[in-house]
């Protein structure tokens, strides 16, 4: 189906420290080969909405002159979006489409499905496969792009670290260190103040992010996987905060995570993949634990701020190194494959199957369910972020 001798390359969801590192590393390992490579601005909102191959909002041919050293910082210079084709209103229909068009488009009555138009936009940039970084939203659509026949490698980033096939993905590493920091900076004020602090952190769907920085900061969190009890919690952190030299507690908490027969509300408009917003589970936290305990509480929402700024280590080290094997496929003639890690090994794996999910954490062997902390036995044979993929 694909034609033309370029790549094309986006970044889709929410940015994440590490994207830039995978771009370049695609740009140079392309050019090496003699081929172009086109980034695409916004995510899948560039080729569902492109008004043609030289549209400067939505394309941007790569190089090395223009890539060298965006790996130093942080976000990504494709910007992004959340744009599903696959379920468009038509009040947000492109412009360019005409009547015909439209009427030929699979509509179920409220959404339309523009993966027609998406494929047939490639194929005017002379895209002949297609590298997509994202969650597991974007890379849903990424495998339907591959099973409607083009050319399609997939590379994971979330700071959810929840994406299937993989027990990394980019941004988790930069989450874990920038959440340690901001949690160890605020204990002086916590401590000072006698109070208990609660945290809110990445984690709609899993827990990843919430355990493993409970995980290197000790303290008790909450996870999505996990309904807990509010009245045993409020029972430990009353020890907790007693038996702490400066009278102070802390507490992580998962923005999916829910205590037994409670409910977070959802607000506004469900974005294009179904999600709406949840209501702050460290404002509901903190007043029924405030009618339990009568503490005094500082709450943090520690989401947006992981988000900004330039990768760590590893995930400049694992964003190059998932670009450069994204490269070898592309080179190779592969299609429908995502990099990824299995057992602490770089592997490439059939794209996730959008109907799978999230990954979840594995509750049994890595969270205790009686402490609401990480579980720290058995660790030995394990890979680094211990779980499975």
């Amino acid at each position: 189906m694909a034609g033309g001798n370029k790549v094309g390359i986006l970044t889709g969801g929410g940015d994440v420290p590490g994207l830039n590192p995978v771009i370049k590393s695609v740009v140079y390992g392309i050019t090496s080969q003699g081929r172009e490579v086109i980034g695409l601005r916004k995510g899948w909102e560039s080729l569902t909405y492109m008004k043609g191959p030289d549209d400067p909002m939505y394309v941007w041919p790569l190089t090395r002159e223009n890539t060298y050293k965006i790996e130093r910082t942080g976000g990504t210079v494709l910007h992004t979006s959340r744009t599903n084709p696959r379920k468009i209103t038509e009040a947000k229909l492109p412009k360019t489409l005409t009547p015909e068009q439209i009427k030929k488009l699979p509509f179920d009555g409220k959404l339309y499905n523009l993966t027609s138009v998406v494929i047939e936009n490639l194929e005017k940039l002379g895209i002949s496969t297609l590298v997509a970084i994202g969650g597991d939203d974007t890379l849903s659509f990424a495998d339907a792009l591959s099973k409607a026949g083009f050319p399609t490698i997939a590379v994971p980033k979330t700071m959810d670290n929840d994406v299937r096939g993989t027990e990394y993905c980019i941004g988790f590493s930069t989450a874990l260190t920038r959440a340690r920091d901001a949690i160890n900076r605020q204990r002086t004020t916590i401590g000072s103040h006698e109070r208990l602090g609660i945290f809110r952190i990445f984690g709609r769907d899993a827990g990843f992010t919430a355990l493993y920085t409970a995980y290197i900061t000790s303290i008790r969190c909450l996870i999505p996987e996990f309904a807990f009890d509010i009245d045993k919690l409020c029972d430990l952190l009353k020890v907790d905060k007693k038996n702490n030299p400066s009278n102070y507690a802390l507490l992580l908490a998962s923005e999916g995570a829910m205590w037994k027969g409670g409910a977070l509300k959802e607000y506004g408009e469900a974005d294009a993949f179904g999600h709406r917003k949840k209501e702050d589970i460290g404002q509901a936290l903190s007043g029924e634990i405030k009618k339990r305990t009568g503490f005094d509480m500082i709450l943090s929402d520690l989401t947006y701020d992981l988000r900004g700024g330039e990768p760590d280590v590893t995930d400049e080290l694992v964003g190059l190194t998932f670009g450069n094997i994204a490269v070898q496929l592309v080179a190779d003639g592969k299609s429908g494959r995502m990099v990824g890690l299995e057992n602490g090994k770089y592997v490439h794996v059939p794209i996730p199957e959008a109907a799978l999910g999230p990954r979840k954490v594995d509750v049994a062997n890595l969270y205790n369910t009686e402490r609401y902390r990480p579980s720290y036995k058995s660790k030995l044979d394990l890979p680094i972020f211990f779980s499975g993929f």
